[in-house]
């Protein structure tokens, strides 16, 4: 049974042609992998350029790398194309594109517009800036490294342990989308480095955030819950600034919120016993 063209082919011919399959399938996820470090360095090259358009690309392309981060590995897992390889690619990749991007891009739109350049505060603040994405950077790849050597949380695929590097990157993607322009007041920018440096404390952190991967994406899915993802998708493209700050520092704010009442309970239930 079978094609009976294959039996006029050698074996080896047959045999060559399912391994160049077989690497052709190993490549997918490694396209996506590589799509999302195309983003990251196209976000880096953007937010060096400086304008207001430019910083809404870079903020955009951190938002497609999130995307291709997303897809790769289940791509992989899909097609039973798991490597070592492909694990490390991917974790550098995440770097640039949810590290030194998003560090660059918090600090040339914290800073650029600034009327104080050249003055003493301005230098200070400067400096307090590339500390602060530094930090954000640094603790990056600091929670890339722990995630391929500890995994998830204890328990399952169900949380992460710390915030997630594509959440962080998409918080401040988010917020530069969102806002468009550059800020122009220096307490502002304070806040904006006290921010990235805050968000690089949640990646080393140990709060727990949810991975959203037991979801079975390839099951058959409630015909409601289609729709709402639908209307969902909907409102994040026709009014993207306000939806992805919403998405943003609700995913956030619930894993720090979640992380305090385990906490207080804990407490409340060691006094009790």
């Amino acid at each position: 049974m079978g094609d009976p063209e294959q039996h006029h082919i050698p074996f080896k011919e047959r045999r060559f042609r399912n391994a160049r399959f077989r690497r052709g399938v190993f490549l997918v996820p490694a396209l996506f992998t590589s799509a999302n470090l195309l983003c990251g360095y196209f976000a880096v090259v953007a937010a060096l350029m400086g304008t207001t358009a430019d910083f809404d690309r870079a903020a955009k392309a951190i938002g497609l790398a999130i995307l291709f981060d997303s897809l790769d590995g289940r791509l992989a897992r899909l097609l039973g194309a798991n490597t070592d390889f492909g694990v490390q690619f991917d974790s550098l990749a995440d770097v640039v594109s949810f590290g030194v991007a998003p560090a660059v891009l918090a600090f040339a739109w914290g800073v650029r517009s600034l009327a104080i350049a050249g003055t003493q505060r301005g230098e200070l603040l400067s400096d307090m800036g590339w500390v602060c994405c530094l930090g954000f950077l640094v603790c990056c790849a600091w929670r890339l490294a722990r995630f391929n050597v500890q995994g998830m949380a204890p328990g399952g695929s169900k949380y992460f342990v710390g915030m997630p590097t594509p959440a962080a990157a998409g918080m401040i993607a988010a917020l530069v989308h969102g806002f468009k322009e550059p800020l122009h007041d220096w307490r502002w920018s304070v806040v904006w480095f006290l921010l990235a440096a805050g968000l690089g404390a949640l990646m080393t952190s140990t709060i727990r955030y949810y991975s959203f991967k037991d979801i079975p994406w390839t099951r058959k899915l409630p015909s409601l819950s289609i729709v709402v993802a639908f209307i969902l998708l909907a409102v994040i493209v026709r009014f993207s600034e306000i939806a992805l700050v919403m998405l943003a520092c609700t995913y956030t704010a619930v894993g720090v919120a979640l992380h305090l009442v385990r906490f207080i309970r804990h407490r409340l239930v060691s006094r009790t016993a």
